[in-house]
């Protein structure tokens, strides 16, 4: 009852907060081609690719097709995780997926140089601090175990997913629309593995921190309907009644909006939550130097 509770008033106050900010915020869609709009993708694919892999294998996308970076940096930071054998491999197939989208979008439109990605315990361990709102002590570690590494991984496939989401309406050409629906499947089977893999574990206590996997969810979730400043488009795995699917349970495994439709995001929104700074202009978090590709550019040379 306490969880429930507390959970309502959190997602009320970050439904207030981001509805008076996003007002005068980008929340509707840019102006973009086909081919800008689907590179700037690339930059979460790259992402999830070198944290899976290197999760997964203790190596990154350099070992398996170092082309596709187009002479970007190597990723710092990113380390092989203490994964059970499931999980593990589970999350060696979510990275041959990566290198999968990777291949298919620099094929079909070409690609963008990678950018700095930083995948640090200490970085990760900030992002953490944040969504809780308190230092944690030890620092969060998404390598230590299979729970901090699922909790980690909870960050990022799901932001890709909206991001497809938001894009498609707005593709002129039938081929574009065919791939990026073909990369949201596989991104929303990801986001929903992950997703599964928490629930199970929804109520267990994430060590050595007093707090349950499912409430660290919730807080991740709401820190990035803060940062993107656009309303409730971003739910834990378990939320209040109301947020529900058809408002007859708590339960959220996959997370939608009240007629359980997958929520939309924009490219600045997306900026906002990966950069963890809440502007579009101001990079940081995954990406110390800010995203590649003419869309993330164009807000940088803004800054």
């Amino acid at each position: 009852m306490a969880r429930a509770f507390s959970a309502v008033v959190l997602f009320l106050i970050t439904l207030k907060v981001s509805q008076v900010i996003g007002a005068v915020n980008h929340c509707g869609p840019i102006v973009a081609n086909d081919t800008d709009q689907i590179q700037f993708a690339l930059n979460l694919e790259f992402l999830e690719a070198e944290f899976f892999l290197y999760g997964a294998l203790g190596k990154g996308l350099d070992s398996f097709e170092p082309t596709f970076a187009h002479g970007g940096p190597p990723p710092v930071g990113a380390r092989k995780a203490n994964l059970d054998p499931l999980v593990r491999r589970i999350i060696e197939e979510f990275g041959y997926q990566e290198v999968g989208h990777l291949r298919a979008i620099i094929t079909t439109i070409g690609g963008i140089p990678r950018p700095l990605l930083d995948l640090s315990p200490h970085n990760f361990a900030k992002l953490f601090d944040e969504a809780v709102g308190v230092k944690l002590n030890p620092p969060f570690d998404p390598y230590s175990d299979s729970v901090h590494y699922l909790l980690a991984s909870y960050v990022i496939p799901y932001v890709g997913l909206v991001g497809y989401v938001g894009t498609i309406p707005n593709l002129s050409k039938k081929t574009s629309r065919s791939l990026v629906a073909s990369l949201l499947g596989v991104e929303s089977g990801q986001d929903a593995v992950i997703r599964t893999l928490l629930y199970e574990r929804g109520n267990q206590k994430v060590l050595p921190y007093d707090i349950t996997v499912a409430d660290f969810t919730n807080k991740i979730s709401e820190l990035r309907n803060k940062l993107a400043m656009c309303g409730i488009k971003d739910e834990g795995i378990e939320v209040p009644l109301f947020l529900g699917a058809e408002q007859r349970t708590n339960s959220n495994i996959l997370s939608a909006d009240p007629n359980s439709l997958s929520y939309a995001r924009t490219q600045p929104e997306i900026l906002r939550i990966i950069y963890g700074s809440g502007s579009e202009y101001k990079p940081g978090g995954f990406y110390p130097n800010g995203g590649t590709g003419n869309i993330a550019k164009s807000f940088l040379r803004k800054a």
